[in-house]
Parts: structure tokens; C-alpha cells; sequence
């Protein structure tokens, strides 16, 4: 992608679709709605899936990052953005973290101080110094308080800083981004553009949540 000095894009870096055992959203659908909302790229990053999100890529090369979440052995999520393998679930933290760079990867650090999904900050601390990214606004975490450490933990560590909206649902599509300047889709230069990222979106409402159970209930309903 080549553009003016000093032009700007907004990439999304954290999104789910139906690769996702809690998501019912069609990968097109998904980046119909990212283009409608004004983002310019987003990363899909499926819990412990990578096939779509490969699959996307290729007939969107310069639209999608391909990512996959990885629930480790320890029990938060670890996102791998640029892979071209798939992770298994259960891997440890640092493995992970290696599988990813020898892929040629980014590691990127969601949600680190939600409870659950992100260890609630227990394991922040001792993996910053290994991860590429921090996700320093994540528009699901509730309460959307629990996203300042996250700045501050990438602050005390000098990482780049992420944000994603986390959609598991398309009217969640659009909610955090980093504005960027226009990079090529590679993740060497997308770490040069973090390096002048502005964060920005919003917390969506609490009630998004229910669209992850019902498409958790929806994949386990016969027919």
C-alpha cells in the first residue's frame, strides 16, 4: 500500500467470526461492516481457529491480518497476529510466544487484565517483556476501567500499544482501533506504525455480551 505523507488508516486489531466457538459472524459480513464503519484493516483472530481468518487473508491481502487467539495451558489468551500455522490450545505461554515468532509473527497481549480470558493481570507482568503488542483498550472489557493498567503496563515495558473492539457480533464491529499511519500489511511495518498510534474507540454496553451466549447455545442447538 503506498499513499501521501502523512496519510492515515484505522486497523482494528482483535475480531472474531464464526471460527469461533462464541461468535456467529460471516467473515465478508465482517469486513463489509468494518469498510461501512471507516476502518481500513482489521485482524481476525478466532479462539484457537486460523483457518478463516488464512482463507481471508488471501482474497483480502491488503484488508485482513491473519491472527488466532490462543487459549494457553495457563488459561488467558495469547493472540498471534501474521500466522501462517495454527496454535493448539492448551500450549504454555512462553511456547506460545515462540511458536508465534518462529511462524514470523507478532505477539500481541489482549485483554491482560480481564478477569479470566486475561489471567485478571496475574501473569501481565511476567510475560510483557516477551509479547511485541499490548492491547491497551479493548472495547468488551467491562468495566472499561480495567483497561488502564493495560496502558501503563506497556508504558513501564516500552511496547507499542494495540486496541480492538473483541467483536464477536457485526453490530460490535468498529468499536476500538489504533489510527495509524498507511502501512504495507507486513509485521515489521505495521510495528513501525504502532510506534505512532493514537487509540481510540469506546466500551460497548454490557448487554453485547449476550450475543457470545447465544451463539455459544445457537452451535450446540440440533439442526
Amino acid at each position: 500500500m503506498t499513499a501521501d505523507p502523512g496519510a492515515e488508516m484505522r486497523v482494528d486489531l482483535h475480531n472474531h467470526t464464526m471460527g469461533s466457538f462464541d461468535s456467529l459472524s460471516d467473515p465478508e459480513a465482517l469486513l463489509d461492516r468494518a469498510l461501512e464503519r471507516g476502518l481500513d484493516r482489521i485482524a481476525i483472530t478466532d479462539h484457537n481457529r486460523l483457518g478463516i481468518a488464512l482463507d481471508m487473508y488471501e482474497r483480502y491481502p491488503d484488508r485482513i491480518i491473519p491472527g488466532e487467539e490462543v487459549k494457553t495451558r495457563e488459561g488467558f489468551d495469547l493472540i498471534g497476529l501474521y500466522l501462517t500455522r495454527e496454535i493448539p490450545k492448551g500450549t504454555p505461554a512462553r511456547e506460545t510466544c515462540d511458536l508465534i515468532r518462529n511462524d514470523g509473527g507478532l505477539v500481541y497481549l489482549p485483554h491482560p487484565y480481564a478477569p479470566g480470558k486475561g489471567g485478571g493481570g496475574r501473569h501481565a507482568e511476567a510475560l510483557a517483556p516477551d509479547v511485541d503488542v499490548i492491547e491497551v483498550f479493548n472495547a468488551r472489557l467491562h468495566p472499561g476501567r480495567l483497561n488502564e493498567p493495560a496502558l501503563a503496563l506497556a508504558d513501564a515495558h516500552g511496547k507499542v500499544k494495540g486496541a480492538g473492539s473483541d467483536a464477536h457480533s457485526l453490530r460490535e464491529v468498529g468499536g476500538a482501533w489504533v489510527r495509524v499511519p498507511v502501512h504495507e500489511n507486513t509485521p515489521r511495518a505495521l510495528m513501525g506504525a504502532l510506534e505512532q498510534a493514537q487509540v481510540e474507540g469506546r466500551t460497548a454496553p454490557l448487554w453485547i455480551h449476550l450475543a457470545s451466549t447465544w451463539a455459544k447455545v445457537r452451535k450446540v442447538m440440533p439442526g
